[in-house]
């Protein structure tokens, strides 16, 4: 049998990918999780998984860094992003970071079941109005170089990276990742030595200029859009 993960906060096209996944495989097992927390509790629990099916835009992440953490903790499952943000640079961002393909929420459930069988049989699926538009690229200069820095921090260092640049304090992030005061601070200063940087504030900073758009090298704001009715 095979199982699927669907990392997606909006009920309406949670949906709408099972619809699409149960073309594919109509006996499939589905998971689902609305955060990326809940994403990678699901995995760790379960023995086997064909695809994850990504969401960019994740409550208490940005895309980037929910790929990186999911990326870092299970490399050989298959990742799919399905986002409403329809940009060249956005693309080929995400395929720079070694997903197997990106969906845009405007497909039909035919064009999602199309595009998630091709994945399963080992192609990389873009939309097809970016196909030969997009590949993966290579961040330049300091770009490069602090994702290279990013993907030196350990799943637990990237999750607390994450609640720093929400504002959260010691305590709070304790709390939330139920351990000791005293590991934060330990988190948080390896945290500070892998980024180079000397202050919470500064890695802050420094996490906020990596976005799809600087690992790409530049590009303009996307656009983003929820599917329309009629394309469920």
């Amino acid at each position: 049998m095979m199982r699927f993960l669907i990392v997606e906060d909006h009920p309406l096209f949670r949906e709408a990918l099972e619809g699409a996944l149960r073309m594919v495989a109509p006996a499939a097992d589905i998971l689902q999780a609305t955060s990326i927390d809940g994403a990678l509790e699901q995995v760790a629990a379960t023995t086997e998984l064909d695809l994850i099916l990504l969401d960019l835009s994740m409550p208490g992440t940005t895309g980037l860094s929910g790929i990186i953490r999911i990326r870092k903790a299970f490399p050989k499952i298959p990742v799919v992003i399905v986002s409403g943000y329809q940009d060249r640079q956005i693309i080929s961002g995400a395929l720079s970071l070694g997903v197997s393909g990106y969906i845009l929420k405007s497909s039909s459930k035919q064009d999602l079941a199309q595009s998630i069988g091709e994945v399963l049989r080992g192609a990389v699926c873009v939309p097809a109005a970016y196909r030969g538009q997009v590949r993966p690229q290579r961040a330049a200069g300091p770009a490069q170089d602090l994702l290279k820095r990013l993907h030196e921090l350990t799943p637990q260092q990237l999750r607390v990276l994450e609640m720093l640049k929400r504002g959260l304090q010691n305590k709070q992030i304790a709390f939330e990742l139920k351990i000791s005061e005293t590991t934060v601070k330990v988190h948080v200063s390896d945290i500070l030595r892998k980024l180079n940087v000397i202050s919470r504030t500064k890695a802050i900073v420094e996490m906020s200029r990596i976005d799809f758009a600087t690992l790409a090298g530049g590009g303009t704001a996307a656009e983003r859009e929820r599917p329309r009715p009629d394309q469920q």
